[in-house]
């Protein structure tokens, strides 16, 4: 009796033995199953969709009901979550007089810039009057932010929860404080700037809005937004120039018709022009986005000055020492240039 439970004991243990083998081999293999191993040089520099040129038009928030309007190109770049670029998302809001509403971003940044009307919007960080012209930016809120109008009201809104869900986090890091630019303050930094000796000649004529927390390092926005206020003068055309950052640029005010307008594409001509260009009219209030290294100029045939306020993801990659930015000033310029890209 006592062997053969003794010969069953040991011929259990031999079995739970192999199960553990088996169990470690297909637990092993199951690590495995998501390995992939390539080759360098066909592998290197793989291909993704590129980011379209397109327009998202005012006409999106000049009538209709209380919404939010995204900016979404996700489709067209193989994204599996809403995106205006790969690391930003783009959107209006639409809010009519006396009307609120809540957006909401799992997002390290916010910025808002009041397209037209009056208000006020309040999130745990605090709350902030608002009129045409102004733009705030919200550090990561845990909540949904609300919306109040007084008067028939568009705000440009960007946020950087693409970036985030690329990377699976969620923010978790208060990292600024909720940041305000008033329009008469801005539009008086670029009077004071467009007298400033050699002003003509810039290739750009704006300010750039910083933010206490990057003050020592890149001066940008938030941490990862960036933006500029440029004005393009009357009869003005401001020369090419390229950065490895998206921009979604946001005209605030141009002359009906076709005499504002921007013209992009990836290489210059020999007269440091954008070469076979695509053409972006510009309308007040309209949003049009810009392809990552693609040279762009800006011109103004109307008498009367245009502005443009693009946001980006530059605040990223000049900390990250890739933004690469370029100013074409001519034709020994651009041959330079087109030697840099070879």
């Amino acid at each position: 009796m006592s062997l053969t439970i003794g010969t069953e004991v040991v011929t259990q243990e031999r079995s739970a033995k192999r199960l553990k083998l088996t169990s470690k081999e297909e637990i092993e293999a199951k690590f495995e199953e998501d390995s992939r191993i390539y080759e360098y040089t066909s592998a290197a520099n793989p291909y993704l969709p590129m980011v379209p040129v397109r327009v998202h038009a005012s006409s999106l928030h000049e009538s209709g009901a209380t919404r939010i309007i995204p900016f979404d190109l996700s489709g067209e770049m193989g994204l599996v979550y809403a995106a205006s670029s790969p690391n930003l998302m783009a959107s209006f809001i639409r809010i009519c007089a006396n009307e609120r509403i809540h957006s909401d971003a799992s997002a390290t940044s916010q910025a808002f810039y009041i397209i037209r009307g009056a208000g006020k919007s309040a999130s745990e960080h605090g709350e902030i009057e608002w009129s045409e012209g102004d733009l705030f930016v919200l550090p990561a809120c845990e909540n949904s932010v609300e919306h109040i109008s007084t008067a028939d009201s568009a705000i440009y809104w960007v946020h950087d929860q693409p970036l985030l869900q690329f990377l699976g986090v969620k923010p978790c890091v208060k990292k600024f404080n909720i940041t305000l630019f008033r329009k008469e303050k801005m539009l008086a930094e670029v009077e004071r700037i467009k007298h400033q000796p050699g002003a003509e000649h810039r290739n750009r004529m704006g300010i750039l809005l910083g933010n206490k927390i990057t003050e020592d390092t890149t001066k940008t926005l938030t941490h990862t937004l960036w933006s500029l206020l440029n004005v393009l003068p009357a009869g003005d055309a401001q020369r090419p120039h390229r950065h490895n950052s998206v921009a979604l640029d946001l005209c605030v005010s141009a002359e009906p018709g076709d005499g504002v307008y921007t013209l992009m594409g990836p290489e210059l001509d020999e007269e440091g022009w954008v070469k076979n260009p695509v053409k972006c009219i510009w309308r007040t209030g309209t949003v049009f986005s810009t392809p990552p290294g693609w040279w762009h100029s800006h011109h103004n045939t109307t008498n009367v000055p245009a502005w443009v306020l693009p946001m980006q993801d530059a605040g990223l990659y000049t900390y990250q020492r890739t933004l690469d930015i370029r100013f074409s000033t001519g034709p020994i310029a651009a041959s330079s240039s087109s030697s840099k890209k070879d």
